[in-house]
């Protein structure tokens, strides 16, 4: 018996690569001879650079840079074993979290800290890089980025805009400034799973800024703005359609600058994180395949790590099972995109906060998966692995 076991993170709980070992302690209780391959997964939001430095054997770099209201922050990213690729998560520098709920105002913040990251990296000899995009609390375009890069952003008497949301109604110039060479030779894969457009009523402003504190003024207002950048921008590389490209909107903007200025692809987080595992080979070799995350819900289905793992399991005709923390409404998708069955993990009437604690999770974990390999062994008796 060999057994993948590709689990995301359980948010506010366990890691990927616990989850994973969880799945690995109840397979030894049921099949000690089992092989279990544990392979640490992400779909490019929150856990991104822990999965894959773990899985992949990176090496974790601390930095301190600018944080979304300007002040100094300590944000971790990875470089992976090849020496010239780093996994960035920008939320680590420029993430909602890191904005006390009663500052939250999407006008205000900057991506300037993501910039100082690919810098650091740089001179680190990266020159390729995975960025995961989710959790901003930002809607600044990217220009906080690309100013930390060397671009410059000028008003109409040639001072520099404050690289912000607020800094974008004000620009009246692009100058290329003092951009590192090494930015040349660079190529970024971000790991972008929305298609929202920079602009208009599906774009950043209108759909994204609410949740980070906008006002509906605020929002007519960075709309507008966004768009007269955008002209510019996109006047300045010579590239057009960019502010309408699927995932252009991504964080607040950030997806727009990433095409626009940079040798940058827009990307399913998930398919690149399999992508950069190897997961799929080890899937091919494997028996049953392990999956989850900590709520499986309709959203599950729309790309998030599970169905992508189930995708790919499916090439090779093999069975997926899902644990989940919870599991809402919706969650039936899931069986349509790959996975066969799904379980909870919680065994009783409990409080959020006692579920979320790491020891009881992983010990749920491990106790469900323990009965589903059970109820396989009992109906598996004919199975190739026998």
């Amino acid at each position: 018996m060999h057994i993948v076991a590709a689990l995301d993170s359980f948010k506010g709980s366990i890691s990927s690569l616990s989850a994973g070992n969880a799945v690995r302690s109840a397979a030894a209780k049921v099949w000690p001879e089992a092989k279990v391959t544990v392979c640490p997964v992400a779909d490019g939001g929150e856990g991104t650079v822990e999965a894959l430095c773990t899985g992949l054997g990176g090496q974790m770099v601390s930095q301190e840079v600018t944080g979304p209201c300007f002040e100094p922050v300590t944000a971790k990213y990875c470089i992976l074993p090849d020496g010239i690729t780093a996994v960035i998560e920008m939320a680590q520098a420029s993430g909602l979290p890191l904005v006390p709920a009663e500052r939250r105002n999407p006008l205000h913040t900057t991506t300037y800290g993501v910039g100082e990251l690919i810098l650091n990296a740089v001179s680190r000899g990266c020159r390729r890089f995975i960025v995961g995009i989710g959790g901003s609390a930002t809607n600044d375009g990217g220009i906080g980025m690309l100013s930390a890069l060397g671009f410059e952003f000028l008003t109409g008497e040639g001072l520099p805009v404050r690289p912000t949301a607020s800094g974008l109604g004000e620009i009246r110039k692009i100058l290329p400034g003092k951009l590192v060479p090494e930015l040349a030779e660079c190529s970024f894969r971000v790991a972008c799973d929305v298609k929202n457009p920079l602009c208009g009523e599906l774009g950043c402003s209108a759909v994204f800024a609410p949740q980070k504190g906008a006002s509906p003024e605020d929002i007519a207002k960075m709309d507008a703005d966004l768009a007269n950048y955008a002209r510019l921008a996109q006047s300045f590389t010579g590239k057009t359609g960019v502010d309408t490209a699927h995932g252009a909107g991504a964080a607040g903007g950030l997806g727009f600058a990433f095409l626009n200025f940079l040798n940058a692809s827009l990307e399913p987080g998930i398919e690149i994180v399999l992508d950069q595992t190897g997961l799929e080979e080890k899937i091919a070799s494997a028996d049953l395949v392990i999956t989850g995350e900590g709520r499986l819900d309709g959203q599950t289905a729309m790309g998030k790590a599970p169905v992508g793992i189930a995708r790919l399991a499916k090439k090779y005709s093999r069975p997926v099972i899902a644990l989940a923390g919870g599991i809402a409404p919706g969650a039936e998708a899931c069986n349509e995109a790959g996975i066969d069955a799904f379980f909870p993990i919680v065994r009783g009437v409990t409080t959020l906060e006692e579920a979320l604690k790491e020891e009881n999770a992983e010990k749920n974990l491990e106790a469900a998966a323990v009965q589903v390999f059970r109820l396989i062994d009992v109906f598996g008796k004919d199975a190739p692995w026998r």
